[in-house]
């Protein structure tokens, strides 16, 4: 049989491992939009253990970090498309985010944060003040 080598094949393979492809992601995947008075945050990370789940904010700096534990050395591997270990990623978050009040909900291989927008963001209305002149004059007329 003729095989044709390509030598940026084992290239290719090892670069699809560490930065992914677009079906698989080697980083969290993540949705996020904003719904009303708050911003949701999901992240898919399937097949984790809720205690090996870390959130920690820093300032503005929201960090996740998840991680998928190795198999048992004893067996035998037939397929390993899932990452394991240690994964994580950061956000920056604006300074309209009520970071004291983020709620975290893990379900079904999603990581769901919903955080407020703080009350010095959302709009409001500003009353604007008369003069004691012009209150007068608009007594008058």
């Amino acid at each position: 049989m003729l095989m044709r080598t390509d030598p940026f094949r084992e290239v290719d393979r090892l670069a699809q491992q560490i930065l992914g492809t677009s079906t698989r992601p080697a980083v969290m995947p993540m949705d996020a939009w904003r719904d009303g008075d708050q911003f949701v945050v999901e992240f898919d990370i399937p097949g984790i253990d809720p205690d090996r789940l870390d959130l920690d904010v820093e300032r503005n700096v929201l960090t996740v970090k998840a991680e998928r534990p190795g198999r048992d050395e004893d067996a035998e591997t037939l397929a390993a498309e899932r990452p394991r270990g240690v994964f994580s990623r950061q956000l920056v978050l604006g300074d309209n985010l009520d970071l004291d009040r983020i709620d975290a909900n893990y379900e079904a291989g999603v990581l769901r944060l919903r955080i407020p927008v703080a009350e010095r963001a959302k709009p409001r209305k500003i009353q604007v003040a008369q003069s004691d002149k012009d209150k007068q004059k608009a007594l008058a007329s």
